[in-house]
């Protein structure tokens, strides 16, 4: 195993930086490791404009299916 990264999958994409980073911390949260990708223009030159762009949420590969069914949206108050 060693220092082998998993492979990282998109789980989704949203609209700006707060939305990204409210999934990745309920993500977080559960023990699911979490990057945040920036689609190219969302960031121009290092400058976020008005926090708006694509965020690509990725995690990585043995986590996707859990990390889908955290963030699927809920269609009641309670899933279970």
């Amino acid at each position: 195993m060693g220092n082998q990264k998993s492979d990282l999958v998109v789980i989704c994409t949203v609209q700006g930086e707060l939305a990204a980073n409210v999934i990745k911390s309920h993500l977080e949260s559960e023990a699911i490791p979490v990057l945040l990708k920036w689609e190219a223009l969302g960031r121009v030159g290092g400058l976020t404009i008005d926090g708006l762009g694509q965020v690509k949420i990725m995690v990585p590969i043995e986590f996707a299916e859990d990390a889908k069914l955290i963030i699927a949206p809920r269609d009641s108050d309670e899933a279970e």
